[in-house]
């Protein structure tokens, strides 16, 4: 016994050292990542900014805080130049700490009674579970090499269902470097992200990123549920918005930029509910205006309506009709600062909104930007939820469309966190059309699929129907097979069997010389004790006579041809 656990001692020792090194870049890691942390903004920093911005707008009545404006900005653009720096430096410090991570492989190459086990339906060296192509695998259907996990067609993935990638920490991603699930693209940090560099849920962008938060469109932005660029906020349909719910105006959601503040319809628009551009207050319809409740352009006041008005109305501080509340410059309102027709709540700028700082049209929730949403800050249209930049959209954070469910970075997808391009059914998928969890290929039924149209699980083949098959058109277990002939069984390694462990081709005329593998070879003295054995049962073959005479029975037989080898059945 000690002998026999001396290898594997010795296999734990050197594995142990590989360990403490690996342990020792995780600490470099972490110690880039701290740096990092400490070299960025902090957000309160970018909070003071941008309220000492608004500030300085709000003031700014003959153009004399010009050179203050323009210095915010300057220090806002020096805040942005810092984070890039130091995200810059944490992507090449973790780079070069992954570059010095020594390989797996040999390591895992040398664990004792590996050959026996790896040999099992993979297709490579040094595999530990079932299905594989590749070498290095540690689980099962992986199509790659040094996966930790199942299901992952690329290289180096610590999860399952990762696709056509490399350092993938999680779950059903598509692409590399991301520490998460479900997303589609790289360096992504969270879950049913699309695009590239994104920190937070269902964000989607296909040739974009950087957004923080969750179920943002575009890049760079900064808050939930934003369309658009370079927004700071939740809801904002347009570019460069600071606030919550703004747009530009259209029966459709169309752009609004530059606005400060909440359910704006236009651009540059500073405060809430206003519907034109480069208004200053609350629930102003036109241009130009300053105050409340102003209806034309060029006023400064409050219930105002016409256009070059200074005061303030007292008769009624609606400038609108058939309004219940004050400083409403739409129709029909029943609240406060609404300058959109048939609102009911405040500061809506759009059409028939129930709920808070609705730029959209037909919304029931808060800070919508898209039409006929029920919830919080949609960006698009028909959805219900919070934070969805799709349209069509049942759940959170979802940044594809006509999806029901979580973070789901495709389309028509039903579950969470799926990445796949469409039709998936289930959790962490990064393939298109799947049923179930953690499928990288297309089409699959089961979970942990790295091939196309199987169904089971641990699939790296196509068109199979088991588990960890990596070659195609398989029925059963772990065949290794990848000529498109059709095994049926478990661990087969040829062409066109059927049975456990079997290695054969078939012959042209149809026949199947297969052959089994034993965990042990008998010995000459227990092979020729067997055939003494045989010799003594009545009506037993002699030399030259067919093993498979019907007068021994046929379990017999069969027992007989896997104990002994072909040489010596045959004589």
């Amino acid at each position: 016994m000690v002998a026999a656990a001396a290898p594997y001692a010795s296999w734990l020792s050197a594995a142990a050292t590989q360990a403490v090194a690996a342990a020792g870049q995780a600490r470099t890691v972490a110690g880039v990542f701290e740096a990092a942390r400490a070299a960025t903004v902090v957000p309160a920093a970018v909070a003071a900014n941008r309220n000492a911005l608004v500030q300085m707008v709000l003031s700014n009545w003959f153009g004399l805080n010009a050179p203050a404006i323009a210095h915010i900005e300057g220090l806002y653009e020096q805040m942005w130049a810092q984070d890039v720096a130091a995200m810059a430096g944490y992507h090449g410090g973790a780079s070069a700490a992954a570059a010095g991570l020594a390989p797996w492989q040999q390591l895992l190459q040398n664990i004792p009674g590996l050959s026996a086990l790896s040999a099992v339906g993979n297709i490579g060296a040094g595999n530990l579970g079932l299905g594989n192509i590749g070498s290095g695998n540690l689980g099962s259907g992986n199509t790659g090499n040094a996966n930790f996990g199942s299901g992952n067609n690329g290289n180096l993935n610590f999860g399952d269902g990762n696709l056509s990638g490399i350092l993938n920490f999680g779950s059903g991603n598509t692409g590399s470097f991301n520490m998460g699930s479900g997303n589609r693209g790289s360096r992504n940090f969270g879950a049913g992200n699309r695009g590239n560099g994104n920190f937070g849920f269902g964000n989607s962008q296909a040739t974009g990123g950087g957004n923080i938060g969750s179920g943002n469109s575009g890049s760079g932005n900064i808050g939930n549920g934003n369309t658009g660029n370079f927004n700071v906020g939740s809801g904002n349909f347009g570019n460069a918005n600071f606030g919550f719910g703004n747009s530009g105006p259209g029966a459709m959601p169309t752009a609004g930029n530059s606005n400060v503040g909440l359910g704006n319809t236009g651009n540059s628009n500073i405060g809430i509910g206003n519907f034109g551009n480069l208004n200053i207050g609350l629930g102003n319809t036109g241009e130009f205006n300053i105050g409340f409740g102003n209806s034309g352009n060029n006023n400064f006041g409050i219930g105002l309506t016409g256009d070059n008005q200074f005061g303030i109305n007292f008769n009624g501080l609606n400038s609108g009709s058939g309004n219940i509340g004050l400083f409403n410059s739409g129709d029909n309102n029943v609240g406060f600062f609404n300058s959109g027709d048939g609102n009911w709540g405040i500061g809506n700028s759009g059409d028939v909104n129930t709920g808070i700082a609705n730029s959209g049209n037909t919304n029931t929730g808060i800070m919508n930007s898209g039409n006929h949403n029920s919830g919080w800050v949609n960006t698009t249209n028909t959805n219900v939820g919070f934070g969805n930049s799709g349209h069509g959209n049942v759940g959170f954070w979802n940044a594809g469309s006509d999806n029901v469910g979580v973070g789901n970075g495709g389309g028509f997808a039903v579950g969470a966190f799926n990445s796949g391009s469409s039709g998936t059914v289930g959790f962490f998928n990064s393939g298109a059309s799947s049923v179930g969890f953690y499928n990288s290929g297309s089409g699959n039924t089961g979970f942990g699929n790295s091939g196309n149209t199987n169904t089971g699980f641990w699939n790296s083949g196509s068109i199979n129907t088991g588990a960890g098959n990596a070659g195609d058109v398989n029925t059963g277990f772990g065949s290794a097979t990848d000529t498109g002939a059709t095994n049926s069984g478990f661990g087969n390694t040829g062409t066109g069997t059927s049975g456990s462990i079997t290695m054969g081709t078939v012959l042209p005329d149809g026949r199947t010389p297969a052959i089994r593998a034993r965990a042990t070879e008998t010995s000459v003295t227990s092979r020729r004790a067997s055939k003494t054995q045989i010799a003594a049962i009545p009506g037993s073959p002699t030399r030259g006579s067919t093993p498979s005479d019907s007068r021994i029975p046929a379990a017999l037989v069969l027992a007989l041809r896997t104990a002994v080898s072909p040489a010596t059945w045959a004589s």
